[in-house]
């Protein structure tokens, strides 16, 4: 049968002479759509219609067609549906529940397709009616609890989900879904965590549940008292959380796994051999060729999570075997609607069991590492808005952790050390290097790794300052953690200044063009804020001196940058222009970092020039009489 036919509601086609025949269905949908009660002369006609197969094509395209004036004529009708549909739910016979299930999908979606501009009272109104509706949704959200809860089929149960993520995502603003005030009243949220807290329940429906969440809590999260987001942030019960955790780990294990997948397939023949003759030039093709849906709900609950409650951070550092998952046999998904937010969900086969196999030889990982991976890959490409969304919500959760104690904490134990290997970008000027043997470090080195590597890469035309801030942010909350807690991280340091170095030049070089978009005074000030922290309190955290001639070398070495920026920050803030108060707080900031540059470049050129020496090497810069000159103090002032 064709698509048209379908959607017409025809069994088959006929000869010219005779009419085409319809399903019984679709001409009940059509008694329905008429003026008189369908059930006036056929008193069976409600038990009748949830025996039949739902045709949610036909219905909801009958739905969308309605105009203005049928719409009051045939509402009586409408409003009896959705009354009968509510009470299918509560019968024995399943056919008839999941008849019911889909119908009341295809009136959700139906009703606010042709009613887009419509208010959501509007909407209410032509559903069940206002007047009745209270009671209407308090039965639908009552009987939806008691499938979700009850001993029913897994099928059902999967539907209900459908059912309610149908409901949560009719409209492209979550907030402006007036019906939602019905479920804020008549929660489900005990309902959810049973299903999250069920080892067998989540391994089917975790990933629905999840993402129902995450869209309940947002909605109008910021206007009036959501109950979701209260009942939310209180849970501590061990086994929900654990639930939460891992329907959340294993979407983002199967998106690493994906991209990982379609990077090795892309590795070997004929393209690979051609691109790496030709010097990369067709890399950014390659590039696109890679590109993994996103998981944005995911992401979303994820961070809802984190935000939220501060018992969720336990579950981020949680160890377990890291395990590959291959494709695997799931259990078939129950024919239903369109899933609403066009995702799928990934194979949940390690989440229905509760004992991993323990192998010495396997890597341990936690949902922490797993995220950093798929921010990893995520970061990498920020051209276009989607992308660039999940990019900023990716630094939007690692901002949540860095200003979380215990996930501090965790990061900077020297006792639980990971391997993480990210992704890094290919450029031209550096090869797509895969990291075999990678350290075991502690986390926040991944984390430092993950923001040195988005500020190397992301320096474009199309700058995304956002980002930018963000990343440069939780840089600064992991510091002011280790000089609180003199922590001496053993880290490569120097990958960092360097990074922030070039990051103001590449400011400096693009002042005119990024001045007409953005604030880059505000980004610079906080780079050269990190550099005051490392200046004045380094000695608190640095693991050695020789990190403190490091640094002090890759200032001076580098100092027409810092040279250049003082003279810019200086112009602006000595002319009238919107930018010079904010110009005049760089100014002041690079106070110390003026102090090392003044007080060694002349040390320096009287070195070089009584040994002939154009250009002194780190080790020839490091002479005991520099470094004395160096303990003897340059006045740096506490700035940052």
């Amino acid at each position: 049968m064709s698509q048209v036919d379908k959607k017409a509601g025809l069994l088959r086609r006929t000869s010219s002479s005779k009419k085409p025949l319809k399903e019984k269905v679709v001409l009940m949908y059509d008694e329905i759509f008429a003026k008189e009660d369908p059930a006036k002369n056929n008193p069976r006609f409600w038990d009748e219609l949830f025996l039949m197969k739902v045709n949610l094509e036909y219905l909801e395209s009958k739905l969308e067609s309605v105009d203005g004036e049928e719409v009051q004529r045939i509402q009586d009708n409408i409003n009896s549906l959705f009354h009968h549909c509510v009470q299918a739910l509560g019968e024995e016979h399943q056919i008839k529940v999941v008849n019911a299930l889909q119908t009341l999908c295809a009136l959700f979606r139906g009703v606010h397709q042709k009613n887009k501009s419509a208010s959501g009272f509007d909407i209410i109104n032509m559903l069940m009616g206002f007047d009745k509706a209270e009671q209407r949704m308090k039965d639908l959200m009552e009987r939806l609890d008691s499938l979700l809860c009850g001993d029913g089929s897994e099928s059902l149960k999967s539907l209900c989900l459908k059912l309610l993520l149908c409901l949560v995502t009719v409209t492209d603003n979550i907030s402006q879904n007036t019906i939602l005030e019905y479920v804020m009243i008549n929660s489900i949220f005990e309902a959810i965590l049973q299903i999250l807290s069920d080892v067998s329940s989540r391994g089917q429906h975790g990933y629905d549940a999840v993402v129902l969440l995450a869209l309940l809590v947002n909605y109008r999260k910021y206007e009036s008292v959501n109950p979701y987001i209260v009942k939310l942030s209180i849970v501590d019960d061990e086994p929900t959380l654990d639930g939460m955790g891992m329907v959340v780990h294993q979407a983002l294990t199967e998106y690493n796994r994906q991209y990982k997948n379609k990077e090795e397939e892309n590795q070997g023949g004929f393209f690979s051999t051609l691109t790496s003759m030709v010097g990369n030039m067709f890399i950014a093709d390659a590039d696109e060729k890679l590109s993994v849906q996103t998981n944005e709900a995911i992401l979303l609950a994820l961070y809802e999570a984190v935000h939220l409650n501060r018992n969720f951070i336990t579950v981020l550092a949680q160890s377990h075997p890291e395990m590959d998952i291959a494709a695997t046999p799931t259990t078939p998904t129950p024919t239903t609607p369109t899933t609403p937010l066009g995702t799928t969900p990934p194979s949940l086969d390690m989440m229905s069991n509760p004992e991993l196999p323990l192998d010495p030889n396997l890597q341990t990982s936690n949902l922490l590492i797993i995220f950093l991976k798929y921010a990893s890959i995520v970061m990498q490409d920020t051209k276009d808005e989607h992308r660039l969304n999940s990019a900023r919500l990716c630094l939007i959760i690692l901002t949540c952790i860095a200003e979380d104690q215990y996930a501090d904490a965790f990061l900077h134990d020297d006792n639980m050390n990971f391997r993480v290997n990210l992704h890094r970008m290919p450029m031209r000027h550096r090869k797509k290097t895969v990291d075999k043997n990678i350290p075991s470090r502690p986390l926040v080195c991944a984390v430092l790794d993950l923001m040195v590597e988005f500020i190397v890469t992301h320096m474009m035309k199309d700058f995304p300052m956002d980002l930018y801030l963000r990343c440069v942010q939780i840089i600064h909350k992991l510091l002011c953690y280790q000089k609180k807690c003199r922590i001496r991280l053993h880290y490569t340091w120097r990958e960092l200044w360097s990074a922030l170095i070039n990051l103001l030049k590449f400011l400096l070089s693009n002042e005119t063009t990024l001045l007409a978009k953005h604030n880059i005074f505000q980004l610079a000030l906080l780079v050269v804020n990190l550099f005051n922290m490392f200046i004045t309190y380094g000695d608190t955290f640095l693991p050695t001196s020789n990190s403190y001639d490091e640094l002090y070398y890759e200032i001076v070495r580098m100092h027409q940058v810092f040279d250049n920026l003082y003279c810019m920050v200086l112009r602006v803030s000595t002319n009238t222009g919107q930018w010079k108060e904010a110009a005049s707080k760089v100014t002041h900031a690079l106070v110390n970092v003026r102090a090392i540059i003044n007080h060694f470049n002349p040390k320096i050129e009287s070195y070089a020039a009584v040994n002939h020496i154009s250009q002194l090497s780190e080790e020839q810069w490091k002479v005991p009489c520099l470094m004395g000159s160096r303990d003897q103090g340059l006045g740096c002032q506490v700035l940052s």
